[in-house]
């Protein structure tokens, strides 16, 4: 009687150590099954790299997940890269920004002008990384660099290729940049090709801004993508220099088969103001580009402005409607 007793005492313990065994498992699978997904990876994941630029060298301690970017060409090229900056300078002549990046730029941070920018609001949105430029931002490296890695372009003028490939290296994004400036050599390709002899049309490129007025030759923005298109440039403008502000007496040196002109309009009206002084003015419309009526006002923040790889492909857009199909 007590070993049958026993037996099933025993039998029923077992059962029981069985069952609140299956219980506390299930009671794990359960939480499992409630646990949140993995967190998206921050900056700190993957490799530290080393970037050579402008100011020596910053290591970046991994992919970058908020971006400040302080000059307006580094902005295009951080959009053109696949990236939302989490703060960016207010465009030139932008409300916060051009109209070309304003949907794309909705909701970043404005950190002031790109000849100012606000450092604390820069600090306060803890960014993994700064871009920068040297001649815009030198006495301010040693403060970014304490905030996050900086990397800085050496200068702007002309250089939105160079600036772009340093952009691309310190964002971890080589890949993606290498993609972007191979699309932008088979552009130019075809456009080569389309061109033809229209190649040979001379090109002038001229400037309105408040109180003064400008000739634009090769080291320019606008000049620099002329040269890489083959695009010809009238004999005064042929000069491996940036521009001459004129008086009205070098009219005569604006001439060429097509003339592009733009106007740094900041709001005041004195740019646009000074652009029909002048294009009213007879020696002006005397030019033989006027009179065959190939003189085309274009927009300054593309041909000028901006500076960046957005705007060099509108730019391009431009060439191959006034050159190629001759609107």
């Amino acid at each position: 009687m007590f070993s049958r007793t026993y037996r099933l005492v025993r039998g029923k313990s077992i059962f029981g150590l069985i069952m609140a065994v299956l219980l506390i498992l299930t009671g794990c699978g359960g939480q499992q099954a409630e646990q949140k997904p993995a967190e998206q990876p921050t900056a700190d994941a993957g490799k530290p790299y080393v970037v050579k630029h402008a100011m020596g060298e910053t290591e970046v301690k991994g992919t970058p997940q908020k971006v400040v970017v302080l000059t307006n060409e580094g902005t295009e090229a951080v959009l053109a890269l696949g990236i939302k900056p989490v703060g960016a300078v207010q465009s030139w002549t932008g409300n916060p920004f051009y109209d070309h990046i304003k949907a794309e730029m909705e909701g970043v941070q404005v950190l002031g002008m790109e000849d100012q920018p606000n450092l604390e609001a820069i600090a306060a949105l803890k960014p993994d990384i700064i871009l920068g430029n040297k001649m815009r931002h030198e006495k301010i490296y040693e403060q970014l660099s304490k905030i996050a890695p900086t990397v800085y372009s050496e200068t702007l003028r002309g250089k939105w290729k160079d600036n772009f490939k340093l952009y691309a290296e310190a964002l971890n994004k080589k890949a993606e940049g290498e993609k972007v400036l191979a699309d932008w050599d088979k552009r130019i390709a075809e456009f080569k090709e389309k061109a033809g002899d229209k190649l040979s049309t001379k090109v002038s490129i001229v400037r309105f801004m408040p109180g003064r007025v400008r000739i634009y030759y090769k080291d320019t923005f606008s000049g620099i993508i002329l040269q890489e298109l083959g695009v010809a440039r009238p004999e005064s403008q042929n000069k491996e220099e940036f521009a001459a502000e004129v008086t009205k007496e070098r009219i005569p040196e604006m001439d060429g088969d097509i003339l592009f002109y733009f106007s740094y309009e900041t709001g005041n009206g004195e740019a646009s103001k000074l652009e029909q002084e002048w294009t009213n003015d007879p020696l002006w419309k005397n030019l033989n580009v006027v009179k065959n009526n190939k003189a085309y006002k274009v927009d300054d923040v593309i041909w000028n402005t901006a500076g960046g790889v957005k705007a060099a492909n509108l730019l391009l857009d431009d060439l191959s409607k006034y050159i190629i199909e001759g609107k």
